[in-house]
């Protein structure tokens, strides 16, 4: 299969390039080179696949033309290219717009004019639903939970942007849907949860569960905003990229679908009461954070994905569990310390 991926050397994009370039697929990568450790994932690739194991593009999703040059011929399409930082979006909506909004209307289009019907499958976020401010959360010791939904959040909950971030993802997130429904193209979207993983270089302002890793090994203040109780679902990257697979292979169930995809219940952590005893534990030692600070614009006490609707449709479930994920992220910032210092 020839496959596009859009922000293909970014943190998930590497990953899932690997993975298809080991099953024999033609990959093309679209990348603007612009995020930390970009340049590095694409000299691991080309490490271990050679220049002639994939083809790269250093292009930009806000530039229509060069997207549908990349987009002609492919026969699936995995939109991941973004700003994927709330704090940045609130600090420039009209850059984090062009980015999500108007560079996903770019794929979406030269997906339409490809000439190949390809599939497109969107990386979109939980944060399309808000703060979700009507449904209750109550706070214990350690973690903030919703009693009325023991087995997360479906996608039958209601859309409510919060943040320039979340509106530009969320335009986005209908935008790929309608094309399903007024042009037929094969598109999926994927509302994430927190994906983390081996050459994940997160920073302060995003990918918060490799952030504090990094900071951790690398002697590196880091600071919790909130009280540390927000509750998230951790879904390891090796999981997200079986997802992708596994709806493309089955896409004549999956198109013109929405998914939650996240760790769900079972791999749930509070961003810090728990998930700061097992990355100690990871370490072998006691990891302390510089200080706490005011909650984010539109952070969510809670945010757990239900999963059956993947589980139903393609057959995926989540099968690494946060201990073990954390571990392996761990191992990885030791052996990468000087690229993450």
């Amino acid at each position: 299969m020839r496959i596009l991926i859009t922000g293909g050397v970014g943190f998930i994009g590497c990953n899932l390039a690997s993975a298809c370039i080991r099953a024999g697929h033609a990959v093309t990568l679209f990348d603007n080179l612009s995020r930390r450790g970009s340049a590095a994932n694409l000299t691991w690739l080309r490490g271990l696949y050679g220049s002639d194991g994939f083809v790269f593009v250093q292009g930009d999703v806000r530039d229509s033309k060069a997207v549908q040059a990349a987009a002609l011929g492919q026969e699936a399409i995995y939109h991941l290219a973004a700003q994927t930082a709330v704090t940045t979006s609130v600090a420039d909506p009209r850059l984090d717009f062009e980015i999500n909004a108007l560079g996903t209307l770019n794929v979406l289009e030269a997906a339409r004019r490809a000439g190949s019907d390809p599939i497109l499958i969107y990386s979109s976020t939980n944060k399309v639903y808000g703060r979700m401010d009507d449904v209750p959360a109550v706070e214990t010791a350690t973690r903030y939970i919703l009693p009325d939904y023991p087995d997360g959040v479906s996608e039958a909950q209601p859309l409510d942007f919060h943040s320039p971030y979340g509106c530009s993802k969320g335009a986005a997130d209908q935008y790929v849907r309608d094309y399903a429904r007024i042009y037929g193209i094969r598109s999926v979207v994927f509302r994430q949860s927190c994906i983390y993983g081996r050459r994940q270089m997160g920073v302060e302002d995003q990918g918060w569960v490799a952030w504090f890793a990094i900071a951790a090994v690398t002697g590196k203040p880091f600071s919790i905003y909130g009280n540390g109780k927000q509750v998230r679902d951790l879904l390891y990257v090796d999981d997200l990229v079986r997802a992708f697979q596994a709806a493309t292979a089955n896409i004549g169930v999956t198109a013109g679908q929405v998914y939650n995809l996240g760790g769900g219940p079972a791999n749930s952590l509070s961003v810090w009461a728990e998930f700061g005893p097992l990355l100690a534990e990871s370490l072998g030692l006691a990891v302390t954070p510089a200080q706490f600070g005011e909650w984010r614009p539109g952070d969510q006490p809670v945010f757990v994905a239900d999963v059956s609707k993947a589980k139903r449709d393609f057959g995926w479930s989540p099968t690494t569990r946060v201990r073990e994920g954390i571990a392996h992220l761990v191992e990885w910032v030791k052996e990468n310390r000087e690229l993450l210092a």
